[in-house]
This record gives C-alpha cells, sequence and structure tokens, in this order.
C-alpha cells in the first residue's frame, strides 16, 4: 500500500459557455489541458470522474424562457383566474422570476406560504416562536394578518430580505392581485380556489394527489409548466420550471434538456484521446444540508439529471472502524493493517444490512458524487464548472 492520497476533487477552470457551444470538445480539452498542465498536471486513470454543471449544458443548450413566455403557458393550462400557488421556496434565485411569470398569468395568486420554513429549509420563523405563540404547524391556518399579528416582520437572516413582503410585492407589481395564507397542508388553498399551481419540489406528486382527491379542478406542478416550446422558448419535457433559476431580471435558464447522449458521447470522446475508461456525469445541486443556516441544498428535482452507467448504483464498502475495533481489536500494526486489507479484497458484492457497513453512508453514487462536485465548484466566481475526481472508488488496499 505504497498510496499515501485517496480520493481527489479538482475544479477545471472552462470557458465561459454560450448557447450553441461545443460541450464535447470543451470538457474533452479542458480534462487533456489540465492533465498536462506543468503546475498542476496529473495522470488520467480508468474510473476517474468528469462532472460537469448543469447550469453550462443549458447554456449550451440555449434552454431559456422569459417571463412572458412562463404567463402564456400559465394562462393556458390554468385559466387566467384566480390560481393558488402552493409552497413555493423562498429565493430570488430560484423562484423569484418565476413568481413575476406565474403571477402575469393570472387575475389573482393565492400564495399559500408553508411555516415555520419552505421546503429547503429557508425560515420565515423560528420553532420556538411557533411554540411562544401557541401556533400548530401542523393545523393552524393563518392569515397575513394574523401572520403580521403574531410575528411581525421578520427578515432572512443571511439574505435581509422580507420574503412574505417580497414576493406579495412581486405578485402586484406583475399586475395580479394578491391574498397570502400560510398552512402546510396543500388542501388549505381550496378554500379559495380549485386551480392550482403546486410549486415544491420533491413533495409535488403528493400535494398533487392530495389536491385533486380534495376536488381541485386544474392541478399542475412546476414540472408541468414548459414542458413544451411556449413562443420560442426553452424548455424541460421532464421537469418543466423545475431546476431553473434566474439568468436576467426577466429570465430564467431551466434545468437541461435530455443530457444523457451529452455524457455518453464525452464518455466515447475521453477514451478515445486518452485510453482511459473515465465515468462523465451532469451535476446540478448537492443533497446536504447547513447546519448554521438549516437550509437543506437540493432545490433541483434531481442531484445528476444524467450519468454514464458505472456511477448506477450506491457504495459497497466495509467499515474500517468497525473492523479495527470489533474484528480485529486484538490487533495492531502492520498485523491490523494486513488483517483489514484482506477482508476489504474478501468482502461480499453486496453489504447491504451487514454489520461491518453499519454507518457507511446509504446514499446513490450519482447524489454522493454529486454533492462533493458542487462544494468544489460552489455557485459564486470561482469558474470551474468541470469538476475531475480521482481515487473515488479506491479503497485501502489500492495501489
Amino acid at each position: 500500500m505504497s498510496r499515501t492520497v485517496g480520493t481527489v476533487s479538482r475544479g477545471l477552470r472552462a470557458p465561459i459557455i454560450r448557447e450553441g457551444d461545443d460541450l464535447i470538445d470543451i470538457v474533452t480539452q479542458s480534462v487533456l489541458n489540465a492533465a498536462r498542465s506543468p503546475e498542476d498536471g496529473f495522470t488520467v486513470r480508468d474510473r476517474d470522474i468528469v462532472a460537469m454543471t448543469e447550469a453550462i449544458v443549458a447554456r449550451a443548450q440555449g434552454n431559456y424562457a422569459s417571463v412572458d413566455q412562463i404567463a402564456a403557458d400559465v394562462r393556458a393550462k390554468l385559466g387566467g383566474g384566480t390560481v393558488g400557488v402552493v409552497f413555493p421556496i423562498l429565493s430570488r434565485n430560484r423562484f423569484a422570476i418565476c413568481l413575476r411569470g406565474i403571477a402575469k398569468g393570472c387575475e389573482k395568486v393565492i400564495l399559500q406560504l408553508s411555516y415555520p420554513s419552505d421546503e429547503v429549509g429557508n425560515h420565515l420563523i423560528s420553532l420556538d416562536a411557533l411554540d411562544e405563540k401557541g401556533v400548530d404547524p401542523y393545523r393552524d391556518v393563518l392569515t397575513l394578518e394574523k401572520y403580521r399579528e403574531l410575528f411581525g416582520y421578520e427578515k432572512h437572516p443571511f439574505t435581509g430580505v422580507d420574503y412574505v413582503e417580497y414576493y406579495e410585492n412581486l405578485i402586484k407589481e406583475a399586475g395580479a392581485q394578491v391574498e397570502v395564507i400560510f398552512a402546510n397542508d396543500p388542501r388549505a388553498v381550496l378554500e379559495y380556489t380549485k386551480d392550482v399551481l403546486t410549486c415544491d419540489i420533491h413533495s409535488r406528486a403528493r400535494s398533487k394527489r392530495l389536491l385533486k382527491a380534495a376536488g381541485g379542478n386544474r392541478v399542475l406542478g412546476l414540472d408541468d409548466i414548459l414542458t413544451a416550446s411556449v413562443d420560442g422558448s426553452g424548455w424541460n419535457e421532464k421537469y418543466g420550471l423545475l431546476g431553473s433559476n434566474k439568468a436576467t431580471e426577466d429570465k430564467v435558464k431551466l434545468f437541461p434538456r435530455d443530457p444523457q447522449p451529452l455524457v455518453d458521447a464525452i464518455q466515447k470522446k475521453l477514451m478515445e484521446e486518452t485510453g482511459r475508461h473515465i465515468e462523465v456525469m451532469v451535476y446540478g445541486d448537492g443533497a446536504f444540508k447547513d447546519p448554521a443556516g438549516r437550509i437543506w441544498e437540493l432545490a433541483d428535482p434531481v442531484v445528476s439529471p444524467a450519468y454514464t452507467a458505472g456511477l448506477e448504483g450506491t457504495p459497497n464498502e466495509l467499515k474500517l472502524k468497525y473492523l479495527a475495533d470489533n474484528d480485529f481489536g486484538h490487533l495492531s500494526g502492520e498485523a491490523l493493517r494486513d488483517a483489514i486489507a484482506e477482508a476489504i479484497k474478501k468482502k461480499d458484492t453486496n453489504l447491504k444490512g451487514q454489520m461491518v457497513s453499519e454507518g457507511t453512508t446509504p446514499r446513490r453514487l450519482t447524489d454522493l458524487i454529486g454533492s462533493l462536485c458542487d462544494l468544489t465548484s460552489g455557485s459564486g466566481d470561482k469558474g470551474t464548472p468541470i469538476i475531475y475526481i480521482q481515487g473515488y472508488f479506491d479503497n485501502y488496499t489500492t495501489e
């Protein structure tokens, strides 16, 4: 065991991507240039991983939509009257421009906010404040007036924004009337309108089911808006507006359309150039939670919308601490090292349910790797939308 380094994650700098750019060539050349760099070079190995952020894929596709195009689709599908907008996340980047388009396609919006936080952990108020006021978030439906009476004008600790006021003003500025309620049962909105756009991400199927069963008329989710081009817009047939984020003040970038052929083509190109079998994936938000801000990062519908076959599945790992403390607790030094190495070599191909794997991370490989990529690339000005990972599939015995 001469190797002293395990997994390495590198952010690779790349050109600014524009519509129509050839990502197969750009990603391949970025990898080759980095590997050959005299300062930061590395040796390309089989089962290395190349990942690219979903943003550059959607940008190369030109997958954008304007406020007016969103409004046209909302009006056509929900009738243009009073529409319930249920469970939006609190985000200027992720939802504000979508809300402008939605409101522009309606006469009136019934805005139903979950509380004390949205789906991804942005808090309107604290649990302590609920306890102090005797409010039961599982049962109580609050009007805006009651919410203000109880909790006043709370601002987000990181952004300094009162999202209730911000969303209310956005709707009014788009030309629609607005009424705000606070409830955690999606069916509360049916007291105001039977036409509903549910805006939650990971619980959307349940929300739609409950609303339809309770008498909702036209019940759609964000994944049902812009599933096809509207007046020349971009679209996403699988996710609609889910996974979109702000491009300009009146335009959103949508989640990339069908990127599977892209990752397969990049894998093939890298094999031609390097002779190595490299796994390739597209990643969006990582799936992790910030313990201080309490924000769960995953605002995209999935961490990875496309990946090559070698990234399917979950880790199959032994817990070294368990082996060291239990099976081989009587050993130390080289004897302990050799015993653990032999156990790894002989491990079952499926360790599910076995005590020796207890405590290893029970998540899909693409979710784990996507989270690593998201943390490596960041969301600001690092300029590294391509991530190169080595050693991810190595273990303690890998030379």
